[in-house]
């Protein structure tokens, strides 16, 4: 059990290090496309974090599982709001009968 949870977190250390590290060099005009891409993993992060969860195998994995789903589902209302507001700001200001 203690090598699990020590590979465990090894992996989640090295996919943050990683993650951040990709992230940090895109170029803001990639910004909202990048943010639709994070909604959408964020969205499989939710049903894995469920899953684990709802199994309740232990206290510590429904616990973890839960703060999961509150961080990844936070993560996702956010990007959403960023994304459209950022759409917004190409949208034209004059009204849509006149040129």
């Amino acid at each position: 059990m203690k090598l699990d949870l020590l590979t465990g977190l090894f992996v989640f250390m090295l996919a943050a290090f990683i993650g951040f590290e990709v992230i940090r060099r895109v170029s803001p005009l990639l910004h909202t496309p990048l943010m639709s891409l994070t909604n959408a993993l964020d969205a499989i992060a939710v049903v894995g974090a469920i899953i684990l969860a709802g199994e309740g195998k232990t206290t510590l994995a429904t616990i973890l599982g839960t703060i999961a789903i509150v961080a990844a589902t936070s993560n996702i209302v956010g990007g959403f709001i960023i994304t459209d507001r950022m759409l917004k700001m190409f949208k034209s200001s004059r009204p849509a009968g006149k040129q």
